[in-house]
């Protein structure tokens, strides 16, 4: 299958990329090709983090590891790769990857969200 991805040169420049706000939050992204697989279809490996003041990752976008999705769920028992977790505490919950530039746009979306919402309960 050929992957049709736009914003994966993208991507794939800000492999390495950190970023300091001047809230004291940050951001990285890493990101790289590797051969596509049944789990890794798009070929893609990618990590994007944000972190408090603290250093702590309150904030991540991946496919490092799988997911099992809770019983729950209309999806239980299925696995998945690509994920995000939306607390430093969060196992992940799955994300649809469809295009790099979406994964960034989405990114960074819930970036100003998470950095919102917590700001908004420390005032």
């Amino acid at each position: 299958m050929e992957w049709d991805d736009t914003g994966l040169d993208d991507l794939l420049n800000y492999h390495g990329a950190i970023s300091y706000r001047t809230d004291g939050y940050w951001w990285k992204i890493e990101a790289w090709l590797i051969q596509p697989t049944v789990f890794c279809p798009h070929g893609v490996r990618y990590n994007l983090t944000l972190h408090n003041p603290s250093n702590r990752r309150i904030l991540g976008y991946d496919n490092a590891h799988s997911i099992k999705i809770p019983a729950k769920s209309n999806f239980s028992n299925r696995i998945v790769r690509d994920h995000m977790h939306l607390t430093s505490q969060d196992k992940g919950r799955p994300y649809e990857y469809t295009t790099a530039r979406k994964l960034m746009a989405d990114f960074f979306t819930t970036v100003d969200e998470v950095i919102n919402l917590l700001e908004g309960k420390n005032r």
